[in-house]
């Protein structure tokens, strides 16, 4: 018999506890990864090329604080700003004590396209939106959403949506719809609309910029902020990048908690794997005990004990962590998640941390054994009843 063909016949010697410590392997990889996975989500929002070159202007004081309109024409005259439109989070939902997961969002209708060059939406509905105040245009994604079929709502729709955040109600009508953005889950509405609404408002919650390269960011933001500087509207410019990492910063200490519970995982499959190569080894030192009679040196039994625990561990890699990769891709987790999730990707170094944690698994768990079998005496391992 090879020295392979003796490892594996030792690894399958008993087949239910290999199973069930390969599926705990699996298992607790699998929920490491997926936790990766949803860590990166929270704290690194997806975003588009563009977004490198779109600035986002917001009350320095909160983000729930607005700008006057008056703001724009100031903001237009700066080198290196292409195109500038209002834009208000409405907060949108059908039903008074409903909140929409879908963005609901006002803006100038005529900058969009501008704004937004990833958008795509067919050249018809995009002049019926801009020549209607009441239209809006939904993304694809959210058409298509569940809530919407339950409703009955598509293209030539009227809908009445009432806001969270402002004291007024609009009926829009669905003219058309786009995709091709980061997420097409958003309702695009003239903000001209909401300012009638709100009785000629002369307000917007914030300023939605594109600039002309990204060596402009630096110095238009600056511009920006010290053109407001000392006002009773003072402003922050940022990049829509940096903008997005705000929002994750309200997360608090997801990171700390999610690192917690990996940590948690790991220690525990850490001494589910020892425990099993423990007994495995326990039930084998006759014949550890009659190899080393023989001739066979401490390093070569270590290399058996370490090749059986690897062996394990990256068994249990491949079908978690591979699990992991082929559900999360194939999969659709927008759908699963109702959208919370944009996306939900596996990319290939959460991967390679996952098989580099099943070879220090290995190695960890063949220590104790490995070391009980060097201090092992011969005689001592003969009397072995097992």
């Amino acid at each position: 018999m090879s020295i392979g063909g003796f490892i594996i016949k030792n690894a399958l010697r008993n087949k239910r506890r290999l199973l069930l410590s390969v599926l705990s392997a699996a298992a607790s990889l699998f929920l490491l990864v997926t936790l990766m996975v949803v860590l990166r989500e929270l704290t690194k929002p997806p975003s588009d090329g563009d977004s490198s070159l779109r600035v986002c202007v917001r009350n320095k004081v909160s983000l729930a604080s607005t700008l006057p309109q008056r703001q724009r024409s100031e903001i237009e005259k700066v080198p290196g700003v292409v195109v500038c439109s209002p834009f208000v989070w409405f907060g949108g939902k059908f039903k008074e004590d409903e909140q929409l997961i879908f963005g609901t969002i006002a803006c100038d209708p005529e900058k969009l396209p501008t704004l937004l060059q990833e958008m795509k939406i067919d050249p018809a509905e995009y002049e019926a939106f801009v020549k209607d105040r009441t239209a809006c245009i939904v993304g694809i994604d959210a058409l298509q959403s569940d809530k919407f079929k339950e409703l009955g709502l598509n293209v030539g729709s009227r809908f009445t949506v009432m806001s969270g955040i402002y004291p007024c109600s609009l009926e829009l009508k669905i003219v058309g719809t786009y995709k091709g953005t980061i997420d097409d889950r958003n309702i695009f509405f003239h903000h001209k609309y909401l300012d009638e609404a709100m009785g000629d408002w002369g307000l917007t919650g914030m300023w939605w910029i594109r600039i002309d390269s990204a060596a402009s960011m630096g110095p238009v933001n600056t511009t920006i902020e010290a053109a407001f500087a000392n006002s009773a509207h003072e402003v922050r410019a940022e990049s829509e990048r940096a903008f997005q990492m705000s929002f994750v910063s309200m997360w608090g200490g997801i990171k700390y908690l999610i690192g917690g519970i990996s940590g948690a995982v790991l220690f525990t499959l850490v001494l589910v794997t020892a425990s099993t190569m423990s007994m495995a080894i326990r039930e084998r030192f006759r014949e550890l005990g009659i190899l080393k009679a023989i001739g066979y040196q401490r390093r070569e039994l270590f290399a058996f004990i370490l090749a059986e625990s690897f062996g394990l561990s990256l068994l249990g890699a491949m079908l978690g962590a591979g699990g992991a990769w082929l559900l999360y891709t194939f999969a659709d987790m927008k759908k699963a998640t109702s959208g919370f999730f944009v996306s939900f990707e596996v990319t290939t170094q959460m991967l390679g941390i996952a098989a580099l944690i099943a070879c220090l698994l290995g190695v960890i768990a063949s220590l104790a054994p490995a070391i009980a079998v060097s201090r092992m005496s011969v005689v001592k391992a003969l009397k072995t009843l097992d």
